[in-house]
């Protein structure tokens, strides 16, 4: 016999789909089946939003497990680093942290002739990026991950169209989107595949994930968007 869900777990339920839970995670708070769920949302919101939702909240889903793979697939890479270094130091019979902050300089130097001009002692500043809420994004973009799903996620430094940025812009972490399906298609290598986004809130939605993950910036050919 389905559970008999009250009112105020009703109106509960459509707020948490509005804010992006799925119809399985909802069924597992409220301890009842998805079918309930379903039929009270589409009660409450009508069958048109429902669906809209529905999907926008599969594409988070599907976005946020992007994320939790290229977290383990950095976190793989940290641990084999560390082991690494230890196995390096145990060679050269020094801890590891010492290994790490040694930068064997050298006792030769060379001479500089001191320059005869100013030089503007001040920071550049970066006014290309604009945030994520002033962007009018088109319907539909692309990604190219690879083929097991996992996010390319590059250094702003690696795009040779805004290497004009301050060093410490270049060193942002981002993931490019393609608003064309040839041009992604043309940037998609031969262990990589292309795939489709047909709503774009969803870079809206995750932004603080992706932030939290170190990610500040998406790439487009148009555009450099900050999150």
């Amino acid at each position: 016999m389905a559970k008999r869900l009250s009112e105020k777990q009703k109106g509960e339920i459509t707020e948490y789909f509005k804010n992006g839970k799925t119809i399985d995670e909802l069924s597992k708070v409220f301890n009842c089946t998805t079918l309930t769920i379903s039929r009270n949302l589409k009660k409450n919101l009508g069958e048109i939003i429902y669906k809209d939702l529905l999907e926008k909240n599969k594409n988070v889903d599907e976005f946020n497990t992007f994320l939790e793979k290229d977290k383990k697939k950095k976190k793989d890479f940290d641990s084999e680093d560390k082991i690494s270094k230890n196995e390096l130091s145990d060679d050269l019979n020094l801890p590891a942290n010492q290994l790490e902050n040694n930068n064997f300089s050298s006792s030769e130097f060379i001479e500089i002739s001191p320059l005869h001009f100013e030089i503007e002692n001040v920071s550049r500043k970066e006014f290309s990026s604009i945030p994520i809420q002033e962007i009018d994004f088109p319907k539909t973009v692309y990604m190219v991950v690879d083929k097991n799903i996992e996010l390319e996620i590059k250094l702003l430094k690696d795009y040779p169209e805004w290497e004009f940025l301050p060093n410490e812009d270049l060193q942002r972490k981002t993931i490019e989107i393609h608003f064309d399906l040839k041009l992604a298609k043309r940037a998609c290598r031969k262990e990589q595949k292309v795939i489709k986004v047909p709503n774009t809130d969803v870079f809206r939605i995750v932004s603080p994930i992706l932030i939290s993950r170190g990610i500040s910036r998406i790439v487009s050919a148009e555009k450099l968007i900050a999150l």
